[in-house]
């Protein structure tokens, strides 16, 4: 079994962003791999249960797939092996995914954005569930905004790298699909705990001290600013951060490729009241910031295009050009947005129970909740032209 060969999922990861052809063979049950897979523009992905793999061609059921990476895969990266062997012996160049999918979901990247800012600004990316989180680093100071709890400490050294320390763990929202990290910075660091403050009403139980932002505040971080942005609609807290007057760290109320979905707080029967909401807030207090504002997300869906750096960012001039949900009247977005809603992400409920400190989650079973992609944007198909 050492023998087999392997590939690491950074390894994979660059292989699909470089535009090579990817063959998956996920040899999970259909029910894991419905749940969530690996996937891409250039990936197929081919789901066969090892023990079906063991009873028939595997060539056959690959159509014949050769060319590019063929990657088996399954849950923890043991039984993928034994498919490996099996895909070999029928003359398939084939590696096994390092640590299976758990693997997968541990992989993390952050790069620097390019933008006209004062502080460096960092984008992190979990590639199979499309999280993105930031620091915000100026001098000896850095801020981090919207942290996943099984990453704290990854951004404590990559702070540490910069020469500098979290003085604030900040969310945009309550989220619904990943355990935030925001608490955790509070034992395992100097810096402050800090939400916004309409999440309070929602019923935040921590067991640590927290401060709240509203609206019209700012966030100092060593020479530079990050004003707060009221921007309900995907929830009632929804808050944006804008930093140095350049980019704009959205939360879930606008993305790349779409805007919020509107249900996840209130369910359908609030849907079209938060719909309503979250065209005023885009309107009024995002669309009036200039048009070379650099949007950064907190989420990024499969239907979204990486911008010319990798990154997932756009400016706002060309999200507006390209976004008809951003041109409508009022009455026309709400049905528009509320129309076909994709189904909320896995274990929401619990999820957001556990980020109001509502509920008392251990780690290995928060990394199991949060598994496999977030459906937090109205349409899982691309709104831009």
């Amino acid at each position: 079994m050492t023998r087999i060969p392997s590939i690491q999922p950074q390894e994979l990861k660059e292989a699909i962003d470089s535009g090579s052809d990817v063959t998956i063979v996920d040899v999970r049950g259909p029910h894991d791999f419905d749940e969530w897979h690996i996937d891409g523009d250039n990936v197929e992905a081919v789901n066969v249960p090892v023990t079906q793999l063991q009873a028939v061609d595997p060539a056959t059921l690959l159509n014949g797939a050769s060319e590019g990476e063929v990657v088996a895969v399954c849950a923890s990266g043991q039984t993928s092996q034994m498919a490996v062997q099996m895909l070999q012996q029928a003359g398939i160049d084939a590696k096994n995914l390092q640590y299976g999918m758990n693997g997968w979901a541990n992989l993390y990247v952050h790069q620097e954005l390019e933008t006209n800012a004062n502080a460096t600004v960092l984008q992190f990316s979990r590639p199979s569930s499309g999280c993105l989180a930031y620091m915000v680093v100026s001098g000896d100071e850095a801020v981090v905004v919207d942290p996943l709890l099984a990453f704290v400490d990854t951004y404590i050294e990559v702070a540490r790298d910069y020469g500098a320390e979290i003085t604030a763990a900040v969310d945009t929202h309550v989220h619904a699909d990943h355990i935030s990290g925001v608490r955790a910075f509070a034992t395992r660091s100097e810096a402050d705990v800090v939400v916004p403050e309409p999440a309070v009403a929602r019923g935040i139980d921590y067991d640590v001290a927290y401060e709240t932002i509203a609206h019209g505040d700012e966030i100092a971080v060593g020479d530079s600013t990050i004003d707060v942005i009221h921007t309900p609609g995907h929830t009632s807290g929804m808050t944006s951060f804008l930093v140095d007057d350049a980019v704009l760290l959205s939360g879930d109320g606008l993305f790349t490729e779409s805007v919020a979905r509107p249900d996840l707080e209130d369910g359908d029967e609030g849907a079209a009241d938060a719909a309503a909401t979250l065209y005023d807030s885009l309107q009024n207090r995002i669309l009036t910031l200039a048009d070379e504002t650099i949007v950064a997300p907190a989420h990024y869906s499969d239907s979204a295009d990486p911008a010319d750096d990798w990154s997932y960012t756009a400016t706002l001039g060309d999200l507006t050009a390209k976004m008809a949900a951003l041109s409508m009247p009022e009455d026309e977005f709400v049905e528009y947005i509320t129309a076909d809603v994709p189904p909320r992400p896995s274990n929401h409920e619990q999820i957001i129970q556990t980020n109001l400190g509502q509920l008392d989650t251990p780690n290995y079973v928060a990394f199991q909740l949060e598994l496999g992609p977030n459906n937090c944007a109205a349409s899982q198909e691309s709104m831009t032209q």
